[in-house]
């Protein structure tokens, strides 16, 4: 039986959490190592499960398309106020790095210097 261990990224669905789990590997030419991630769901029979929880999952039967492990211990359990952001919140907030003009300013400049073109 395989156990990983992993943190609760979502919980919303019923009996379900989907788990990231990071592992280290040796990369096969130039020896580097790297770090890997991957998210698996994983049953959770009574709901108790939350969002930053650290907990072990062991490999079980086939319970639906996507499950295929369950929570056996949760170690650590996250404070509740700690809520994940999704990675478009997170592009949405961050600033552009490039401004682009607006749309008025580009047909003026063209506008009063048509000999540079």
């Amino acid at each position: 039986m395989r156990l990983k261990r992993g943190i609760v990224t979502s919980a919303k669905s019923n009996k379900t959490a989907v788990i990231l789990v990071h592992s280290e590997k040796m990369h096969p030419v130039l020896g580097k190592s790297y770090r890997v991630s991957k998210k698996f769901h994983a049953h959770d029979e009574n709901n108790e499960c939350k969002i930053g929880d650290e907990v072990v999952i062991s490999e079980t039967r086939p319970i639906s398309k996507l499950k295929r492990w369950k929570i056996d211990k949760i170690l650590v359990k996250a404070a509740e106020d700690i809520k994940l952001k999704d990675d478009l919140e997170i592009i949405k907030e961050s600033k552009p790095v490039i401004e682009k003009p607006e749309v008025d300013e580009v047909e003026s400049k063209d506008k009063s210097n048509p000999e540079e073109k």
